[in-house]
Parts: structure tokens; C-alpha cells; sequence
């Protein structure tokens, strides 16, 4: 097997109908996904500090939503760790 990289592009217009059709039944669930995955990845970093498996400055959980309604965007941040090779191929794989 062979590897081939290349790159994604996504505008939104297109994806969002897509992702509110068939993954998410409104708005507010995709939403309250997307938090749920920033304090995921906060509480991971929390978890991997105390085993001793980080090696980076654990700090202050924080998640963050702002809303800019001149841009009519919405942002999430955390300062979590995100996934791992691993990880991805574990669950963003598998449809």
C-alpha cells in the first residue's frame, strides 16, 4: 500500500447542511458536540499530567465560546491536548 498526501478544503456552506442532515438532528447538538470535545481534551491533558505522561505546563482548564456577530461566527478553544495519530485513526476513522 501506497501513502499519498494531500490536503482538504471545506467550505462551510457546504459541509454544515451535510453534517445537520446526517449526523446532527439541530443546531444545538452539534454545538454542545463540539464543547463536549473541548473539555474532553482539557480533562486529557488534567488525566496525562497527573500519570506523569505530559510533559508539558498542565495550567487552568479552560474552554471558551465566543460569539462575533458582525462575522456571524461562533468559536470554540481550549487549551486541552487534541488527538493523537492513534486516536484518529481509532475514532474519526470509523464511519
Amino acid at each position: 500500500m501506497t501513502t499519498e498526501k494531500g490536503s482538504i478544503s471545506i467550505h462551510t456552506e457546504n459541509i454544515f447542511p451535510i453534517i445537520k442532515k446526517f449526523l446532527y438532528s439541530d443546531n444545538e447538538i452539534f454545538l454542545r458536540e463540539l464543547v463536549s470535545n473541548a473539555v474532553d481534551a482539557v480533562q486529557k491533558i488534567k488525566r496525562l499530567g497527573a500519570l506523569g505522561q505530559y510533559n508539558g505546563e498542565v495550567g487552568e482548564p479552560l474552554v471558551e465560546v465566543s460569539l462575533n456577530a458582525e462575522a456571524k461566527t461562533i468559536t470554540i478553544s481550549d487549551n486541552g491536548l487534541g488527538m493523537t495519530a492513534e486516536e484518529i485513526k481509532k475514532y474519526i476513522n470509523q464511519v
